[in-house]
C-alpha cells in the first residue's frame, strides 16, 4: 500500500497498481484490476525480460515503496508514493537504474467508475490526459506514450544510473490542470514527512519494527480531512475465495474505536487518537437510538449496498459489493464502545470540547437503561435474526460501567446509585444466562451452544478477572474449538445464526485477543509464540488483511486491516509490559 492519507494505491510485486480510488478511500476507482481483470483497470510498469528475482521494502519510517527487479541484463528499482496532499493527489513513479540496463514495459489502462467506463484519453505537451464525466487524470513523464486498443503503452530502457519519471495526477474535470511537481523534490518533501511523523513514535520495546510498520498503515488509512479511520482501501476482498462474504471496508466501524484508541495513545500519537475521538462525538451525534455501528469517512449514515456485475472478483469471489447494508444493523455493543473510549480519553487527559463528551455519555446511558435487554445483531453483523449475545450485553455493562466511573470522577452527573444497581443487573443475568455449564464456557448468545472470540474480550474490558474459573475454561473451549494452527476464527458456524453460507479464513483480531489474555493469565511464553507467529504471516512489507487461512498459507480479506494492525500495537505493548488484571466487575480497567 501507498497513500496520501486521503486514498491509497495497492501496488502488486511484478509493479502493477491494481486498486485505486480517486480522489478518496470511498471514491469510485479509476484502477480496479484487483477485483476484476486488467482491463478493469491498471498501471504497470515491469522489465520486459524475464525478472530473476523481485525485492521489496518501504523507506525506513515512510510509505515509500520500492520494488527492486534484477534480470539478466541488469536491475532497475521503482520508487512508488502518494505525496502529501494539498489540493489534489499525486502519485509518483521513479524508475532508476541501478546495474546494466534494462529495456522496460509501461501499460496504462484507465477505467473510472470501478472499471466500466472507458475515458477519452488525448495526448498532452508532457504526455496525456483522460477524461470522463466528472474525473480527470493527467500523466506527466518525459517518456513517450503511444496508445493501442484502448491502452496507453510504452517501451523505454533504463541504464545504471538513470531514471524515467511519471507523475499521476486527479483532478476536477471543470477544473484547470495542477501545476507540474518536481518529482525529487516531491519525493524527499515526502520522505521527511513520513519520518518526522515515525520520530513520534514512543514505543521502543522489542517489536519496534513490526509495532512502527503497522502504526504507519493506520496513519495512511486516517482520512486526513476528519480523523476517520477506514477499516481497509478495499471492498470485496474475499473472506474466503469462491466465496460471497465479500465486504467494503472503506468506513469507519465504531467497534474499533476503543482499541483503536488505545494503540494510539500508548504509542504517542495524541494527535491522532483526539482526531479519531472528535470524528467519533461528531459522526454518533444524535438520537441514541439511531446510533450507528459504521460510518462514512465523514460521518455519513447512509451507506447503501450495491453489487457491480461486471467485475468478476478478486480470483473469482464474486458478487463485488460497494457500501455496507451493516449500517442498518443494531448493535449494542457499540455503546459500550463509545462510552469506553470518551472514559479512556478523559483518563489520558483528552478533554471533550464544549462538553460533548458528557452529553453524549449521558445520552447513550439513558437510552441503554431501557434498550440493553433487547436482542441484536451482534459484534459480527449477523445478518441471521436478532439474538442476544452475549458480547453485545457485556458491553452494555461496560457503558453503564464507565458512566458510573465517570461520574465518579465529576465528569458527568447521574444517578449514580441507579446506574449501579443496572450495572449489577447486566452481570448477574450474563453470568446466568450467557455461562453454558456442561462446556464450563460462556457462550455466543443465551441458551446456545456456539462460542464466540469475542467472549476473549471479557477479561481485557474488566468485566471478569482473567483468572476467573469461567474466563479460564472459555479461553480453553475458544481453543479448543476455534483454534486452528495456533489461529483463532471468529464463532462456530451456523447458517442459520448469521444468515451465511460456511466459509472464512481465521480472524487474526481475536488471535491477538488470545494472546492479550495470555498475557493476563501469566502464559507469556504462549503468548510470544502466538504472537511471532502472527508475525510472521504478514506479507513481506509487514502488512495484514482481516482474516488467514492457516491450510492455504494466505492472507484472506480486505487489506491492509486497520483492525489487524490495531491488535498487533495494542498486543504488543501488552507483551512489553504487561497488562495490569481485571480483578473484577467493580474494577476500573487501565489497559493504557
Amino acid at each position: 500500500m501507498i497513500g496520501d492519507c486521503h486514498t491509497a494505491a495497492l501496488v502488486s510485486k511484478q509493479g502493477s497498481i491494481d486498486w485505486l480510488c480517486l480522489p478518496h478511500f470511498d471514491s469510485a476507482a479509476c484502477f480496479a484490476a484487483l477485483i476484476g481483470t486488467a482491463d478493469n483497470g491498471h498501471w504497470s510498469i515491469s522489465p520486459s525480460e524475464p525478472i530473476r528475482s523481485i525485492r521489496r521494502r518501504y523507506r525506513e519510517g515512510t510509505l515509500i515503496l520500492e520494488t527492486e527487479f534484477d534480470t539478466e541484463s541488469g536491475s532497475v528499482t521503482i520508487i512508488d508514493c502518494m505525496t502529501p496532499r494539498n489540493e489534489t493527489p499525486d502519485l509518483l513513479r521513479v524508475v532508476v537504474g541501478t546495474r546494466g540496463q534494462v529495456r522496460m514495459n509501461l501499460e496504462l489502462v484507465i477505467r473510472f467508475d470501478y472499471g466500466s467506463v472507458v475515458p477519452w484519453v488525448r495526448r498532452t505537451d508532457h504526455g496525456i490526459s483522460a477524461i470522463a464525466g466528472p474525473d480527470k487524470l493527467s500523466l506527466r513523464t518525459e517518456v513517450p506514450l503511444r496508445g493501442e486498443d484502448f491502452r496507453t503503452v510504452a517501451t523505454f530502457t533504463v541504464a545504471e544510473g538513470q531514471k524515467a519519471s511519471f507523475d499521476l495526477t486527479w483532478y476536477p474535470s471543470h477544473q484547470s490542470e495542477p501545476l507540474p511537481l518536481n518529482i525529487d523534490e516531491a519525493i524527499q518533501d515526502t520522505q521527511n514527512w513520513w519520518r518526522e511523523w515515525s520520530d513520534r513514535c514512543s514505543y521502543h520495546g522489542k517489536w519496534r519494527d513490526a509495532v512502527l510498520r503497522s502504526l504507519i498503515t493506520l496513519k495512511a488509512l486516517t482520512f486526513l480531512p476528519t480523523g476517520g479511520i477506514a477499516a481497509a482501501p478495499t471492498t470485496s476482498l474475499p473472506e474466503l475465495l469462491g466465496g460471497v462474504r465479500n465486504w467494503d471496508y472503506r468506513f469507519c466501524w465504531v467497534r474499533d474505536a476503543t482499541l483503536t484508541l488505545h494503540s494510539l495513545l500508548d504509542a504517542g500519537y495524541h494527535y491522532e487518537a483526539r482526531e479519531w475521538r472528535e470524528w467519533l462525538l461528531r459522526a454518533v451525534a444524535g438520537s441514541p437510538s439511531e446510533l450507528n455501528i459504521v460510518y462514512g469517512l465523514r460521518g455519513e449514515r447512509r451507506l447503501t449496498e450495491l453489487e457491480l456485475p461486471w467485475l468478476s472478483g478478486y480470483e473469482n469471489s464474486a458478487p463485488v459489493r460497494t457500501g455496507n447494508a451493516a449500517f442498518k444493523q443494531f448493535q449494542l455493543d457499540i455503546f459500550g464502545e463509545v462510552a469506553n473510549t470518551l472514559f479512556q480519553c478523559r483518563q489520558a487527559g483528552l478533554q471533550p470540547p464544549k462538553n460533548e463528551g458528557e452529553d453524549v455519555a449521558q445520552s447513550l446511558i439513558e437510552f441503554l437503561e431501557t434498550a440493553w435487554d433487547r436482542p441484536d445483531d451482534g459484534i459480527w453483523e449477523m445478518r441471521g435474526p436478532r439474538r442476544h449475545f452475549v458480547h453485545s450485553k457485556m458491553m452494555a455493562w461496560v457503558a453503564v460501567d464507565r458512566a458510573i466511573r465517570s461520574a465518579e470522577q465529576g465528569w458527568i452527573s447521574g444517578d449514580i446509585a441507579r446506574w449501579k444497581t443496572l450495572r449489577t443487573t447486566i452481570h448477574e443475568q450474563v453470568c446466568r444466562e450467557g455461562f453454558d455449564a456442561a462446556l464450563n464456557s460462556f457462550v455466543q448468545s443465551y441458551g446456545s451452544k456456539h462460542l464466540d472470540a469475542s467472549l476473549l474480550m471479557m477479561p481485557l474490558v474488566g468485566f471478569l478477572a482473567a483468572d476467573d474459573a469461567r474466563v479460564i475454561g472459555t479461553v480453553k473451549a475458544i481453543e479448543a474449538n476455534l483454534m486452528q494452527s495456533g489461529f483463532i476464527g471468529r464463532y462456530t458456524q451456523d447458517p442459520d445464526v448469521d444468515g451465511m453460507p460456511h466459509g472464512e479464513g481465521k480472524f487474526l483480531a481475536c488471535t491477538f485477543w488470545l494472546v492479550d489474555n495470555y498475557v493476563l493469565q501469566g502464559r507469556y511464553e504462549d503468548a510470544v509464540r502466538i504472537f511471532e507467529r502472527l508475525l510472521d504471516i504478514r506479507n513481506d512489507l509487514g502488512l495484514l488483511s482481516e482474516e488467514y487461512d492457516p491450510v492455504a498459507k494466505r492472507l484472506l480479506g480486505n487489506f491492509p486491516q486497520a483492525f489487524s494492525h490495531v491488535g498487533l500495537v495494542n498486543t504488543a505493548i501488552n507483551l512489553s509490559r504487561g497488562f495490569r488484571p481485571a480483578v473484577g466487575p467493580a474494577a476500573a480497567l487501565d489497559s493504557r
